[in-house]
C-alpha cells in the first residue's frame, strides 16, 4: 500500500475553509487532478458556475498556465465570501459573489467546469456561446454509466445524452473513480 498522494497548498488550503464553514460537498481529489492537468493546457480565461468555497477552484488554479484566469461565480454569498478570502493575493484568480450568468459578458471560456446536478446551467445549449472554438467543458458529480442510452435512477439521463450526442461537441464520460464520473466535452 502507498502513502496517498500530497494536495497541492492552494488545495489543503480550500478544504480547511470548507471544513470551517461546515460545506461538506466539494469537488473530488480525482475530478480535480483532472481539471489541474486540462489547466495545464489552457490560456486565456477559465470559468467555473458554482464556486463553492473554492476546492473545484483551488485544483484549477494548482494546474494554471502563466497568463491565464481564473473567473467563478457563487450564487451563495456566505460561500462566495470565503473562497474570495481565499484568492484574495491571487491575481489569476477571481470570484464573484452572483449568478453564473452575469460571466456571461467575460466569455469566451478556454475551459468551463460546471456541476451536472445543476442542470439549468449544465446543458450544451446554455454554454455553447460562452465556449472559444476548441475550448473544453468538464460537468463533474455523474454516476457511471455503461448502458446506452444512459441511465440514472432508472430514468435516461437526458443531460448526458444531450451532450453525448451533440454534434457541436466531441464529448466522452470519463470515470475518475469507481463511483463518479465526468464528461468533457470540446467544442468544434
Amino acid at each position: 500500500m502507498s502513502a496517498p498522494l500530497e494536495l497541492p497548498p492552494v488545495v489543503s488550503a480550500a478544504f480547511e475553509v470548507s471544513l470551517r464553514h461546515g460545506y461538506a460537498s466539494f469537488c473530488r481529489n480525482e475530478t480535480g487532478r483532472l481539471l489541474a492537468a486540462l489547466a495545464a493546457t489552457r490560456s486565456g480565461t477559465l470559468a467555473e458556475f458554482g464556486t463553492g468555497t473554492g476546492v473545484g477552484t483551488a485544483w484549477l488554479r494548482s494546474g494554471i498556465r502563466p497568463g491565464a484566469r481564473i473567473l467563478s461565480a457563487e450564487l451563495d454569498p456566505t460561500l462566495a465570501d470565503a473562497a474570495t478570502k481565499l484568492f484574495e493575493t491571487d491575481d489569476q484568480v477571481e470570484v464573484v459573489a452572483a449568478d453564473w450568468s452575469t460571466l456571461s459578458g467575460r466569455s469566451p471560456f478556454s475551459l468551463l467546469f460546471l456541476d451536472a446536478r445543476e442542470p439549468e446551467h449544465s446543458g450544451a445549449d446554455t454554454v455553447i456561446d460562452l465556449m472559444e472554438e476548441g475550448g473544453i467543458v468538464v460537468i463533474d458529480d455523474l454516476v457511471p454509466c455503461e448502458s446506452w442510452p444512459p441511465l440514472y435512477a432508472g430514468r435516461v439521463d437526458s443531460v448526458r445524452e444531450a451532450w453525448l450526442t451533440d454534434d457541436r461537441f466531441t464529448a466522452v464520460e470519463v470515470m475518475v473513480a469507481s463511483d463518479t464520473a465526468v464528461l468533457l466535452a470540446t467544442k468544434r
